[in-house]
């Protein structure tokens, strides 16, 4: 199957609605993995149209990321001025319901990739995308840790396979 100009094909879509992992073969889950590396290189090599200025080309990469996990996973999208992505990492894993990450850490590893901006994400294998009253405090802390080094929180995604949720356009940032 081809993936459109990051529009994912109708089938694609609906196979992220409500299932898990367990529903990918060996060899699908494979192909995935490949797909999303070809993505990352295509947008590491700063080629126009996959900078990180929209919301919905993130969260289309988000999902095709991170969208199956069966456990939390906190990750981070370092971006230059002009919103290129100079690497995406994963900051923390976690158990089913939890991933503990600390401002701190991610204040060294944002100097570390000489980043200007920064998107994080974590997912919820439960589907719910309603953040919870911890997802809202880590947001606002690592927000803080940041700007005191003048870098900035662009957003804040949670992700499902059910869609995701964005701190930004919610106007919770």
């Amino acid at each position: 199957m081809k993936l459109k100009e990051w529009a994912f094909a109708d089938e694609y879509e609906n196979v992220f609605a409500g299932y898990t992992s367990q529903l990918f073969s060996i060899a699908e889950k494979n192909l995935i993995a490949e797909a999303v590396q070809i993505i990352e290189q295509k947008m590491t090599a700063r080629a126009l149209e996959y900078n990180f200025t929209k919301p919905e080309t993130v969260e289309r990469y988000l999902q095709l990321k991170m969208a199956t996990l069966e456990h939390e996973e906190m990750h981070a999208l370092w971006l230059d001025n002009q919103h290129y992505l100079i690497k995406h990492e994963v900051l923390a894993i976690g158990t089913i319901d939890a991933a503990s990450v600390y401002p701190r850490e991610i204040v060294k590893k944002a100097l570390q990739q000489n980043a200007a901006a920064v998107i994080v994400a974590h997912n919820h294998p439960s589907g719910l995308l309603e953040p919870s009253r911890s997802d809202n405090a880590i947001t606002q802390r690592i927000k803080e840790a940041l700007s005191t080094i003048d870098i900035r929180l662009l957003d804040h995604f949670i992700v499902s396979a059910k869609g995701c949720y964005s701190y930004a356009s919610h106007g919770n940032l």
